[in-house]
């Protein structure tokens, strides 16, 4: 009888970890955001790899820019209402609403307050590497993307990748972040370049 109860606990699977609960817990109390971020895009057959890097800061609600230094320095602006592009090398803006844009991105699910569970339909996963995952398929059909996969290593960000319609892979990886941190509005006022074309895509 000792012998059966012992082999019994020895093959009880370990429990997945619950990356659904590990979401909702981060974001939960979550109002601001700061990290450097390492952007890895790969093309749908594999063939194209590019590599950005820069820094991002989220303001909720509905408040964030992502800073890109390398390869071509590019501020991205949502101010709440509209998302700006600046590509400072041509000096121009493209601008466009922020609601249209950001169904079913990491931005929409990071930026706003509503409950994840509306936009995302959730799962977890097991990958095996230590983090713990989980899928979010956005409930929108008509979005570029068609998955997110976010890790989280000791209840902090670590990993998130988006894959969108065309197969297209975007991996971010997370360094130096900070939670709550106290964050300026002023940050996430667009103020348009001086000489800039200013174009609107929408």
């Amino acid at each position: 009888m000792l012998f059966a109860l012992l082999l019994t606990a020895f093959w009880t699977p370990v429990a997945l970890a619950d990356g659904i609960d590990e979401l909702k817990s981060y974001l939960r109390g979550l109002n601001s955001l700061s990290a450097d971020f390492r952007q890895i895009t790969i093309s749908a057959d594999g063939g194209q790899m590019i590599e950005s890097t820069g820094t991002f800061y989220l303001l909720r609600p509905n408040r964030f820019r992502w800073d890109y230094q390398t390869p071509n320095e590019q501020e991205i602006v949502a101010d709440g209402s509209r998302i700006y592009v600046h590509d400072k090398e041509l000096n121009q803006v493209t601008h466009s609403s922020q609601k249209k844009i950001l169904d079913g991105t990491p931005a929409q699910l990071l930026a706003s307050e509503q409950p994840v569970e509306d936009y995302f339909t959730l799962s977890n996963m097991d990958e095996g590497d230590g983090r713990t995952w989980v899928e979010l398929v956005p409930k929108t059909e008509d979005t570029e993307v068609v998955k997110l996969r976010i890790a989280f290593t000791e209840g902090q960000l670590d990993n998130l990748l988006m894959e969108d319609r065309f197969g297209q892979l975007t991996r971010f990886i997370f360094t130096n972040l900070k939670r709550n941190p106290q964050l300026d509005y002023a940050m996430f006022r667009f103020e348009r370049p001086a000489g800039s074309d200013f174009l609107q895509v929408d």
